[in-house]
């Protein structure tokens, strides 16, 4: 997973690579519950850049995305969305791999 440390970082992932972007916080249950199967998700689908974009530190980047709940994923490549998975619902490891398969 990779931690970005400026909007000019993630902005890269998003203009020239195809990237999941998951929206997340600390305090957050759901987020939380997922973090341990992302490393599993991750191995799944090497050719995926997986960027853990912290809500509070980036929110000006979740208005931007209309990121309005948390966990979200969010798949983009050269600067277009392709797909996101959001649900007021907690997600499960199997809903994240199936959303990902579809990309």
């Amino acid at each position: 997973m990779i931690i970005p440390t400026s909007l000019e970082e993630i902005a890269d992932y998003i203009e020239t690579k195809k990237t999941v972007l998951f929206f997340t916080a600390d305090w957050c249950g759901d987020c939380v519950f997922i973090k341990p199967h992302m490393p599993e998700i991750e191995a799944t689908f090497p050719e995926l850049n997986f960027v853990q974009i912290d809500r509070d530190d980036y929110i000006e980047l979740c208005q931007k995305w209309d990121v309005f709940g948390i966990p979200s994923f969010i798949a983009v490549e050269n600067g277009k969305e392709l797909g996101r998975f959001v649900s007021k619902d907690r997600k499960t490891k199997e809903e994240i791999i199936n959303f990902l398969k579809t990309l």
